[in-house]
């Protein structure tokens, strides 16, 4: 017996409106969380699972209350018991950018989300809630998932003191360049399985923004644009790149030029894309998400292709192409998710 889900009914069904309530699976994520829809005569919403020894609910409810305050597209919550780590939240439905879309509705969706990034990254910190800094310790913390859980726990490879230094050094060019960047309120997971396409409306929905910290004015935004359940052609990717650049001067985020805004971006997608690959492997093979797997030759494309165009990373460049990428074809996963053809 599900025990937990037994427990979330009856929370569910004690809330007013709501006594015959039924539950039904919506999804899990990468996390501990689970999401049933609610189903009522009169209305549907969402009831999320966040077990208290896994998962911390007070983040989330801190900042989508503060977000949804400052005019972000982020579920209004309407019932919460953060002790038993139950949430009953507003319905945005199930179309998730990523299968929405499609070469003719890029161009459109993509605007919307980054007009909707261009709002949360303005946002201030709530005076009783501040977000935590994505600092040193965090950007390293992240770039170690890739040779703990990719390369030496996915892919068998033993890294030689040789291959370490160049790693540490890579990271450390890296870490210092995020450093260096504006900081702005990042998501921290600003892609299109946490945007959903709403009828009606150019903002999309924003969701799994608990993680949410302040850091570098280009996270988020090389998240969406090199995503790693998606791929666009290059020129098309620099287009929406210019297009938030503007934008985001323009609301006094940062006032970097096309060049610099671009190093900062190509710099900042590495780390991002060094952190993803290692996640998907720790999915795989700690929470048996067998289906990441599939993700990780394009995540680790983007890392080839950033590299090959830094001087200074030319040896991890090189490497990446010589040694990691040829045993990336021992991933058994099928794939799960889209290539739109671009390079």
């Amino acid at each position: 017996m599900d025990t937990r889900l037994h427990a979330l009914t009856q929370w569910v069904q004690q809330q007013p409106g709501f006594e015959q309530a039924a539950l039904s699976p919506v999804s899990g994520d990468a996390s501990f969380r689970r999401y049933f829809r609610v189903a009522t005569p009169g209305s549907r919403c969402i009831a999320m699972d966040a077990p208290p020894e896994h998962e911390d609910c007070r983040p989330f409810v801190a900042i989508a209350q503060h977000w949804l305050s400052q005019g972000v597209s982020v579920p209004e919550i309407y019932a919460e018991d953060l002790a038993l780590g139950f949430l009953l939240l507003e319905d945005f439905g199930d179309n998730l950018m990523l299968g929405a879309l499609d070469n003719d509705n890029a161009d459109q969706l993509y605007t919307g989300a980054l007009d909707e990034l261009c709002r949360i990254q303005q946002i201030k910190d709530h005076p009783d809630h501040p977000l935590p800094l994505y600092d040193n310790e965090l950007l390293n913390r992240e770039m170690a998932l890739f040779p703990d859980w990719l390369l030496t726990r996915q892919l068998g490879i033993d890294l030689s003191n040789g291959e370490q230094c160049m790693l540490d050094t890579a990271f450390a060019f890296l870490r210092e360049s995020a450093l260096a960047q504006p900081e702005v309120t990042v998501h921290r997971d600003y892609h299109s399985r946490n945007l959903l396409i709403r009828k009606g409306l150019s903002a999309p929905g924003v969701i799994d923004f608990q993680d949410a910290v302040r850091g570098p004015v280009t996270y988020d935004l090389v998240s969406l644009l090199k995503d790693c359940y998606i791929r666009w052609p290059e020129q098309q990717i620099n287009r929406w790149i210019e297009y938030y650049r503007t934008i985001s001067m323009e609301a006094g985020l940062h006032h970097a030029d096309p060049d610099t805004f671009r190093q900062w971006l190509e710099l900042m997608g590495m780390q991002r894309h060094l952190k993803a690959a290692g996640i998907f492997a720790r999915l795989a093979i700690r929470d048996g998400k067998q289906s990441y797997l599939a993700d990780i030759p394009r995540t680790v494309h983007y890392l080839v292709e950033a590299s090959g165009r830094q001087p200074a990373l030319r040896h991890l460049n090189g490497w990446l192409r010589d040694v990691v990428e040829p045993k990336l074809t021992t991933l058994s996963a099928q794939p799960q998710t889209v290539d739109t053809g671009g390079h």
